[in-house]
Order: C-alpha cells, then structure tokens, then sequence
C-alpha cells in the first residue's frame, strides 16, 4: 500500500488527535467533548431569551440573538472548564492517570478518524474529489468515504425517523398490559 500526500495529512489527523488525547486524558477529553455540546445547547435554547437583556443596547434584533448565544456560549465554556479543572486534579490525586491517558489515546484516534470521516463526507461532492488526481490516487479516502456514506444514512434515517411535532398525539392511548393475579 502506498501512501500519497492526502493519506499522510489523514495519518498525521489521527495522530495529532490521538497524542492529544494521551496527554489530557479521558476523562478530561470526553468531558471537553460534553461541555461543547452543552454550551451548544445553552446557547441555542436559551440565546433568544437571554438577548431580551440586551434589547436597551443593540436594536437589531439578529445581532442581539447573536451576541447573546455568544456569550452564553463563552460563559458555560468558562464554568465547564473549572469543572475540568478540578476533576482533573481528583483523577491526578487517585493515582489513575495512567489508565486514564491510555484511554484517552483511544478516544483520541476514534475522535481524529470520525474527524476524517466527516472531512471526507463533505467533500466528496465538490472539485477535490472530482478533479484531484491525489484524492482519487488515496489508499486511504476510500475506507473513510465507506464510513461518510454509512454516517450519512444512519444520521439522515435517524432524523427521518424522529415524528414531527404535528404527527404526534396530544392525548395518546396507550394500552398495558393487564396482568391478573390468580
């Protein structure tokens, strides 16, 4: 197997992700990861309510939305790296930092090929794919384009799947089983 220029920058991905990894630890990653997704959350449930505080300050109303997720966001990335912090110190205290960097070299190799995978899926339909000879050469992107088209379905069957608002039932008839008692 021979490798080329894009298979080397997916290896060096992966590495670099997975040296990360080794050096903050799962625990720390894995709970990095967690804090992202809940300031996501926060910032986009919450930004619209929020921004009515700014509303005596910035009169465009997208730019007040924007700001306030914004801060919202910065502010849980604030809290949630205290959080880190102190669970850090813990798990050193523990004695379990080996174990918990070995793991975390695990996640970070998963991390760096899902970060490939999504790479790969969305540019398969633009010129790279189409035009590069190297993309087309790469003894690597067609593994990772396998796992962009099976993510793809997964993720757009699940959303297919999920019933929207309308189509459920306000009042819905839900029926048990009755079990008798002899």
């Amino acid at each position: 197997m021979v490798f080329n220029e894009i298979d080397w920058c997916i290896i060096g991905l992966i590495l670099i992700s997975t040296v990360i990894s080794l050096w903050r630890g799962f625990v720390k990653e894995i709970l990095s990861l967690i804090i992202w997704i809940v300031a996501v959350v926060i910032a986009w449930l919450y930004g619209g309510a929020f921004s009515s505080y700014l509303s005596p300050n910035i009169e465009q109303a997208w730019l007040r939305i924007a700001i306030s997720c914004a801060i919202l966001f910065i502010l849980t990335l604030i809290v949630g790296a205290i959080v880190n912090f102190v669970l850090a110190r813990l798990i050193k205290a523990t004695g379990l930092s080996a174990t918990d960097r070995f793991l975390g070299m695990f996640f970070g190799a998963a991390r760096g090929a899902i970060a490939v995978v999504i790479v790969v899926g969305l540019l398969v339909n633009t010129p790279v794919s189409n035009e590069s000879e190297t993309w087309k050469e790469s003894s690597l992107i067609p593994s990772f384009l396998v796992a962009a088209n099976w993510s793809k379905n997964v993720v757009l069957g699940g959303w297919r799947s999920i019933p929207k608002p309308e189509d459920i039932p306000l009042n819905p008839k839900i029926d048990l089983p009755v079990s008798s008692s002899q």
